[in-house]
């Protein structure tokens, strides 16, 4: 016979759980609802296409060859969005937006062929050259193309600032961090000529994370840096400025060559371990975190200010590469490194 589980055993495995201060909160990997309902009824999303808040979109649409379907206001905030037809050439990608990947686009255009159906509409709204950018779609735009097809739907948004926000709502390929840094640091330029008195402050949702731009600008002149092995480092150091967009991304123009010039370092310690008979494929990232100035520094619960200054902090990395010890590598730390970059969780 099975052993009988305890009844205080069985509280705690509950679907709720007791907090210290009495309060319940929901059992780990349940997701509680709000309690409190939020957002538009049914009756006031309905929207008519001939309101005139959306008129000049119809127009447009008309306009570019396309077809206004109807309209209805978003659910969460109440802005009008009207669906449409549009033609695939009246359509661009944003101009900050990541690259194309072909095998991607491939083999979305596959999937798409195969089950006979073309679905998911684009996100579009109205760019500031007078086109119709999407900021979400370029995939599923350049698949369009691969299949032929005429026409594709579109929710059509009024607000241009949509183009700029839409970044963390992307879910149609999966970011990485390459991707994610060089549409940032693109949407700050764009952002920095259209707004140049703007601060970078005031566009912290829409960038994600300071460290981004950072990352964004060195990704620029190497795609093939290795920001992976750098993230944590300008995690603890990297924040928003309260300094204008040109004048924030020239400092971070600065501290971007400084990471280069760090790396081109940790390149020859990369080459002299390999040489030594090391062959891990963590050694970038193993040499990186030992030239870390902050890797063992904490930042108190609520603090948000950097772990140190980012200049500082760089030049102690710089000065940590310079006088790196080969000689204190040892197989039993890369393989720790392994452990850890192989163990997400």
């Amino acid at each position: 016979m099975g052993t009988r589980t305890p009844a205080k055993s069985r509280a705690k495995s509950g679907a709720t759980a007791q907090t210290k201060k009495g309060a319940r909160r929901p059992a780990r990997g349940r997701l509680a609802p709000r309690a409190q309902k939020r957002g538009l009824a049914a009756d006031q999303i309905v929207l008519q296409r001939d309101a005139p808040e959306i008129a000049a979109l119809v127009e447009q649409v008309s306009a570019a060859g396309g077809a206004a379907i109807g309209a209805y206001r978003e659910p969460l905030s109440g802005r009008p969005v009207l669906l449409a037809a549009l033609p695939l050439e009246a359509v661009q990608p944003t101009p900050f937006q990541r690259d194309l990947s072909p095998t991607h686009t491939q083999r979305l255009a596959a999937k798409i062929e195969e089950s006979g159906s073309y679905l998911d509409p684009l996100i579009v709204v109205r760019g500031e050259d007078g086109k119709l950018w999407t900021p979400n779609g370029r995939h599923r735009l350049a698949a369009a193309k691969l299949l032929g097809l005429r026409q594709i739907m579109a929710l059509v948004s009024p607000d241009e600032s949509l183009a700029f926000r839409i970044l963390a709502l992307n879910t149609e390929k999966a970011h990485n961090l390459k991707d994610r840094a060089l549409e940032v640091i693109r949407m700050a330029r764009t952002l920095a000529q259209r707004n140049p008195r703007a601060k970078e402050v005031q566009y912290a949702a829409e960038f994600e994370a300071p460290e981004l731009l950072t990352l964004g600008i060195v990704y620029e002149r190497n795609p093939r840096f290795g920001g992976s092995a750098y993230n944590s480092f300008l995690k603890k150091v990297d924040r928003f400025e309260d300094r204008t967009l040109p004048v924030s991304l020239r400092g971070r123009e600065d501290c971007a060559a400084r990471i280069e010039q760090i790396d081109a370092q940790v390149g020859h310690i990369v080459e002299a371990l390999q040489a030594r008979g090391f062959k891990s494929p963590y050694l970038r990232n193993y040499v990186v975190a030992r030239i870390n100035p902050v890797r063992f520094l904490r930042v108190k619960k609520g603090e948000t200010g950097p772990a140190m200054p980012i200049a500082q902090a760089l030049t102690r990395m710089a000065a940590a590469a310079a006088k790196f010890d080969l000689a204190s590598v040892s197989a039993r730390d890369l393989a720790l490194v392994a452990a850890v970059a192989a163990d997400p969780g």
